[in-house]
Formats: C-alpha cells, sequence, structure tokens
C-alpha cells in the first residue's frame, strides 16, 4: 500500500508556499509574515478583510487558520467556503487543498469524485501535491477503479515538481512489482533519490536493499549507515534491522559506517 495523505500536506504544502512568499511590502505580505511568526490575531487581521475582497491568496491563508484554528476557532466548513472561494479563482494550491478536504470528509461529506475533480484542476496546472494525490486516488482505487499505472504517471509527474513522497512511493512500486515488472535496481534509484532528501522510511527501505543485496551489491557499511540515518528521522522498524546486522559487522566497519553518518548532508530537493 502506498502512502496515505491526511491533514498533514494540506498544512505542510500550504506554509510551505506561504511563507516563502515575496517579502514585499503589502498586507498580504504582512499578514504571511504575522502568521509565520505566530502573531495570529495580527495575521488574522490583515489577511480577512483581503480576503472579502477576493484576494485568492488571502483566501487560501485564512482557509489555512480554519483548518489549523489559529486566530480563530478550528472549523472546517469554513475552510472549505474559503478554499473554494480562492479555487474558483484558479489558484491551484487551493484547488488542491479543496480536493484534500472531500477526499477526507473535513468540512463536507467524503467525495472522491469531486476531491478526483479538484485535484485534476491543480495537476493541469503543475501542482505537485496535487499530482501526488491523484496517484494516490489511482493506487488505492478510491473513486476509480484501481490502477497501478495511472497511480505510476501521476507519481512520476509528482516527482518532477520535486515531491519526495512520491519518490517514495514509485520506489515501492517498482519494489513490490505492482502493476509494472518488479524491479530492484529502478527501486533503488527513487529510494535514493528520496532517501538523499532526508526521507526516513526511504532510508530505511534503501538500508534493506543494501542488506539483502537486492538490486545493489550487498553492503552491511552502507545498509548501516542508511538504518542509521532512518533511525535519527524517526523510522523505528530500523533500529532493530541496525542492531541485527551489528552482529555480522565487526567494529571497524560499524565505525566505518558511523563516520558515513556523521559525513552525510541531506541533499535540497
Amino acid at each position: 500500500m502506498v502512502r496515505r495523505s491526511n491533514t498533514a500536506p494540506i498544512v505542510a504544502v500550504a506554509l510551505a508556499l506561504l511563507l516563502a512568499a515575496p517579502a514585499a511590502a503589502g498586507p498580504l505580505e504582512d499578514g504571511v509574515a504575522a502568521f509565520g511568526r505566530g502573531d495570529y490575531a495580527g495575521a488574522l487581521g490583515l489577511v480577512r478583510p483581503l480576503a472579502d475582497r477576493g484576494d485568492a491568496s488571502a483566501q487560501a491563508l485564512l482557509a489555512l487558520m480554519y483548518v489549523l484554528g489559529r486566530g480563530v476557532n478550528q472549523d472546517y466548513a469554513a475552510a472549505l467556503n474559503w478554499y473554494r472561494k480562492a479555487a474558483d479563482q484558479g489558484l491551484a494550491s487551493a484547488q488542491s487543498d479543496l480536493g484534500s478536504m472531500y477526499d477526507q470528509g473535513f468540512g463536507v461529506k467524503q467525495d472522491y469524485a469531486a476531491a478526483l475533480m479538484w485535484y485534476r484542476k491543480a495537476a493541469d496546472q503543475g501542482f505537485a501535491g496535487a499530482e501526488y494525490n491523484l496517484g494516490l486516488i489511482y493506487a488505492n482505487g478510491k473513486g476509480v477503479a484501481k490502477d497501478a499505472r495511472a497511480a505510476l504517471t501521476w507519481f512520476r509527474k509528482a516527482a518532477d515538481h520535486g515531491d519526495v513522497t512520491a519518490k517514495f512511493n514509485i520506489g515501492l512500486i517498482y519494489a513490490k512489482g505492482d502493476g509494472v515488472p518488479q524491479d530492484f535496481t529502478a527501486a533503488v534509484t527513487w529510494y535514493r533519490d528520496a532517501a538523499e532528501n532526508g526521507f526516513a522510511d526511504a532510508q530505511y527501505n534503501l538500508g534493506t536493499l543494501y542488506r539483502t543485496g537486492k538490486g545493489v551489491p550487498q553492503d552491511d557499511v552502507t545498509a548501516h549507515m542508511w538504518f542509521d540515518l532512518a533511525v535519527e528521522g524517526g523510522n523505528q522498524e530500523a533500529l532493530q534491522d541496525r542492531e541485527a546486522i551489528e552482529r555480522r559487522m565487526s567494529p571497524a566497519q560499524i565505525a566505518q559506517a558511523q563516520k558515513l553518518v556523521r559525513d552525510w548532508r541531506p541533499r535540497s530537493n
């Protein structure tokens, strides 16, 4: 099963877009800055008048505030209303987030057909989060016939636009042979791409392939390095595998793996 979506993508993507907004003076930028430093009352005072006047970016930020309950009481129905206003103006991030609300039934009855429509509108603009969620729709057969090849197509689009979780899921698809011929070499390539961006589950899976010699030459030192990094990233499965592999490694090999971890730096995506 591929990695699913939840409220976290709505929050993470929206925050990344908003906090990366230009620093040019203006009430929207000031509102974004206030939100970023935790001054939610100040952000609300700046953003709501803009949203009321039809500014799509302000509407999307106000929707996010309702999702999170920042400066306002948490209210998914209100968030849905503001996301729809922004989405109707063609804002891709709002279209994607509106799709997520329908997908997960936040503030509205769960409706996969509506989710698919809004994801596709955002994906048609090259929005990676929507492309990834379309991959999930087809991978898990939510409101459509399960279609591993269509899922792979959308995950690839998202990966091409920098979505690390999509890269991980492509690795899973090749490792399992889900709708494609099983190909551990391809799985290694995609896991590595995600692992080098600090994605802990990809680091764990990559370590497993090095431990077993699938898709790469068997290498306990490199496996240990990736398990170590995965543990640091919060993957607890890697802890047990790291301990198991240490029992067949020499002290010199363990020291070498630990040095690789100290020298490792995540790649900027």
